[in-house]
């Protein structure tokens, strides 16, 4: 019989993690870059296909793709382009030859999606699985969360990505569709917002997203007393500072309200008796967890709704995937076998 490799992967809009039973745990940018041309080619050394920040650091030289970004994953109702399943593929089969598994191994893999991800999504999933995983499950990555950490027992989920905000309640057994909720004020909205103030208030300023996604990655704040952010931008090819502080701190806001009203409908929804304890025990994970006072935010911003307490995980990178692998782990091998893919046909879940 030949050996079980077991993974937990974390399909992320921005960042793929994945968890292994061996040992490794790593993250990758979710990037996929073909080059454009020989000349690409040759200064890529050779390779037809490159991944991750290195491909993003490339992009000038690189058919750039971020697979997981707008497409039937993330998007209901999005409609993937050849194109798009191809780079979700390559990137997949990338992720998996990180975890290194021996040749003739058998690979299972609970694979974190959006709690409302559309069946055309989990289709994709499977069929770009289906060449270098045996057997793949989809499941919230809200709920991969809570499983990994123990958090099983009225528990809601907050799992802030790049594309998506995802909610999941909680409570002893695998969630339901009313169980979850997603929008999409997340990582790349909160981007885009920033971009758009600063446009608007310092209109000489010139920037890319990428330039503004990493100064909000390192001074996210809807903290009120939060540091002053200085940064340096170039203006007709000067550098220029710029106090960009209540910028940022508007751009990360916008993530509450949104994230409030899909709280209190899943609160609202739920067995009357158990509301209170719910509401006290919220968990915030994904990227956007790093948002600093987040936390406090949303507690305060429940007040007017009788209040709550939220804590934040602690390995924000690799919660969903750890949670994915344990899910994998626990889960009965007749269950594989029935979700078993084959390159031919895909399993679907």
């Amino acid at each position: 019989m030949s050996e079980i490799i077991y993974l937990g992967i974390d399909l992320g809009t921005s960042r793929t993690s994945i968890t292994s039973s061996t040992g490794i745990r790593t993250t990758v940018w979710s990037y996929v870059g073909y080059p454009k041309d020989h000349v690409a080619k040759k200064k890529m050394g050779g390779r037809d296909i490159i991944y991750g920040k290195e491909a993003l650091d490339n992009r000038l030289a690189l058919n750039l793709h971020r697979p997981l970004a707008g497409g039937s994953i993330k998007v209901k109702g999005a409609k993937d382009t050849n194109e798009t399943k191809k780079a979700v593929k390559d990137l997949l089969e990338h992720v998996v030859s990180l975890a290194k598994a021996p040749k003739g191994a058998t690979i299972y893999s609970v694979i974190g999606a959006p709690a409302e991800a559309s069946v055309e999504g989990k289709a994709t999933i499977l069929e770009a699985a289906s060449n270098c995983i045996d057997s793949v499950i989809v499941t919230s990555e809200p709920f991969a969360v809570a499983y990994g950490l123990d958090f099983l027992d009225d528990t809601l989920v907050i799992d802030i990505g790049a594309g998506t905000t995802d909610l999941c309640r909680v409570h002893g057994k695998m969630p339901d569709p009313e169980d979850q909720r997603t929008h999409t004020v997340a990582g790349d909205a909160i981007d885009t917002t920033l971009a758009n103030l600063i446009k608007e208030k310092h209109p000489e300023a010139q920037f890319s997203i990428n330039m503004v996604r990493d100064i909000k990655e390192r001074h996210a704040s809807v903290s009120p007393r939060m540091d002053e952010v200085i940064e340096t931008l170039p203006v007709a090819g000067k550098p220029t500072k710029f106090d960009l502080t209540e910028l940022v701190y508007k751009a990360c806001y916008t993530l509450i309200p949104p994230t409030i009203a899909a709280l209190q409908d899943l609160i609202a929804t739920y067995d009357p008796e158990f509301q209170q304890k719910m509401r006290n025990n919220i968990l915030l994970g994904g990227g956007g967890c790093r948002i600093r006072g987040l936390g406090l935010a949303i507690e305060k911003a429940l007040e007017e709704y009788g209040g709550g307490k939220v804590r934040t995980v602690e390995e924000p990178e690799f919660a969903g995937s750890n949670g994915a692998l344990k899910v994998a782990l626990d889960m009965p091998e007749h269950f594989w076998k029935e979700f078993k893919s084959t390159k031919a046909a895909p399993a679907k879940a």
